[in-house]
């Protein structure tokens, strides 16, 4: 009987040896090549799933924003019952670089982001959606949880940009994730001691 690949998983092997090149090496360095060799295939195979380097890199950051998604909900499947504030915070926890997956995630969104300012065939920059979505997660928690005369959005934007600034602050080795929750959850109190 013939042997049927598994093509997702075919397709995540891959996608994972990216995400570990651009991880130790940065995105700069990943070739198709590199690729295959961190993932333990030919530099064929690489080339049947994926067309071209741009057509894998945007394979290998949507794998990043499932995965990311994934370990949000299970974050917060785990809060008892959660308020608001638990949510909320529950959520900007997890998008800060504090374990190895989310600093993998972390660091090749952010050399994504910028690489596509300048590379015509990563204009399509679908690393959008998954800030967008969170901040509209962050934005629904919010509405009627925080003071009146606060615009949920604004807030939800607010948080947001903070808990992406202070990743790369982790990052670049300026602060510990410890530090960088401290400051989350002082913010947090600001916001929702004002209720």
């Amino acid at each position: 009987m013939p042997r049927t690949a598994d093509h997702d998983a075919r397709r995540a092997q891959i996608t994972d040896g990216l995400v570990r090149v651009a991880e130790r090496d940065g995105l700069h360095a990943v070739t198709l090549r590199s690729v295959a060799a961190e993932a333990g295939v030919s530099l064929r195979l690489v080339q049947y799933y994926f067309e071209s380097k741009a057509q894998l890199m945007n394979a290998a950051l949507e794998r990043l924003e499932r995965l990311g998604r994934e370990r949000w909900a299970a974050r917060l499947a785990a809060l008892p019952e959660p308020s608001a504030r638990a949510y909320v915070e529950a959520l900007l926890a997890e998008a800060l670089p504090a374990d190895p997956e989310g600093r993998a995630h972390q660091q090749v969104w952010t050399s994504y982001a910028v690489l596509s300012l300048t590379e015509p065939s990563l204009a399509a920059r679908p690393f959008v959606d998954g800030p967008e979505r969170l901040e509209r997660q962050i934005a629904a928690a919010l509405d009627g949880a925080i003071p009146a005369g606060a615009d949920p959005g604004t807030e939800a934007a607010r948080l947001l940009a903070l808990a992406h600034g202070l990743g790369t602050s982790i990052l670049v080795g300026r602060r510990s994730p410890a530090s960088a929750m401290e400051i989350l959850r002082y913010h947090l109190d600001d916001l929702f001691g004002r209720c």
